[in-house]
């Protein structure tokens, strides 16, 4: 999380933005050192190929890991 006098984000916003935007990192802008506002990247949704494409021709599955027992 980094935090940011309203001042310092007026000055150099369009960085902060791109930072929070490529790190996912919360912003905090304080005015007299007390929060005022939190500035957050909205989460994409994310495809199967997104989260399992590392995967891809390194697992094999089989009959035996299809089914759920419980």
């Amino acid at each position: 999380m980094i935090k940011v006098s309203k001042g310092a984000l007026k000055a150099k916003m369009l960085e902060y933005f791109r930072h929070v935007e490529k790190t996912g990192e919360e912003l905090i802008v304080t005015n007299n050192n007390v929060p005022t506002l939190k500035v957050i990247p909205i989460k994409k949704k994310m495809s199967v190929e997104d989260v399992f494409g590392d995967l891809r021709g390194k697992v094999k599955l089989d009959d035996s890991t299809r089914h759920c027992r419980g």
